[in-house]
């Protein structure tokens, strides 16, 4: 638990007036076409698995994938740079495996570029249905080594990697037992992320009413209010979402995906 002081939500012009859901996901898309930059190259799939989506899409690059799955970092420990930090192994290959998701927790591994179900969202479909189900576990072995060593010598901020990297991997009981063993050994400056980790697993392990009681005893961070927020959509309580979502959106930088995926949250609980 963190015992720094609650963000105070700044006034914002943006935060006045809500644009329309057809204009917020016009502008999400033309982000995240614009975000595809040279980096990291894309792993093609040769598996047994591959993930279908009704309707075109852009393949998410495994760059700006990994520049989001950061963005969190600097909200919990103020200054820190991210940029050398290196992606686990198998990283291209943990991406371009990932089957598209609408409800997706603001934390260490998890990027804007996965909400792709945009024929859903347009259809305003049961928002209740779209929370995350645990599916089957990925074998990925380099990457699997790389967080047991990572665990073993208790690095951080790499351990924390380690955690959104095994929750995308669907290895939950390998994500929680981390969590357990290391839960009193976890540095003071990373026990609100570790938190806001812990909460993730949670939800992205379909235990939703569980993640949102962790963040709501947690201090009021931009991610906590957005994962409060967005955990309060997908759970019915739109009220609730509206007063988080509204207090998240005015600080997160506007360039940034995950501000524009908290403006579509925000529309979707109007």
């Amino acid at each position: 638990m963190s015992n720094t002081t609650p963000i105070q939500p700044k006034k914002s012009e943006s935060a006045k007036s809500q644009p329309k859901l057809s204009d917020l996901m016009t502008r999400y898309l033309n982000q995240q076409t614009s975000a595809q930059s040279a980096g990291l190259a894309a792993f093609a799939l040769s598996g047994e698995v591959v993930p279908f989506e009704a309707g075109p899409v852009q393949p998410v690059d495994p760059r700006p994938a990994w520049e989001e799955a950061l963005a969190v970092a600097p909200f919990f420990v103020s200054g820190i740079k991210t940029r050398s930090w290196q992606a686990p192994p198998d990283w291209p290959q943990l991406v371009s495996s990932q089957e598209p998701a609408v409800a997706l927790a603001f934390c260490v591994g998890n990027y804007p570029q996965l909400m792709r179900d945009f024929h859903v969202i347009m259809n305003k479909a049961n928002l209740s249905k779209l929370r995350p189900i645990a599916g089957k576990p990925m074998t990925l072995p380099a990457l699997m080594d790389w967080t047991k060593q990572v665990a073993d010598k208790k690095q951080f901020p790499q351990l924390l990697v380690a955690l959104g990297a095994l929750r995308l991997a669907k290895q939950y009981d390998k994500a929680a037992g981390i969590i357990k063993e290391h839960q009193q050994a976890v540095p003071a400056e990373w026990r609100s992320a570790w938190a806001n980790e812990e909460a993730a697993l949670a939800w992205h392990r379909g235990r939703a009413d569980e993640a949102l009681q962790f963040w709501q005893k947690q201090e009021a961070s931009v991610p906590v209010l957005f994962n409060r927020g967005m955990a309060s959509l997908f759970l019915g309580k739109t009220s609730e979402a509206r007063a988080s979502l509204t207090a998240a959106v005015v600080q997160l930088p506007e360039a940034g995906a995950w501000h524009h995926l908290c403006r579509l949250y925000l529309a979707l609980a109007q």
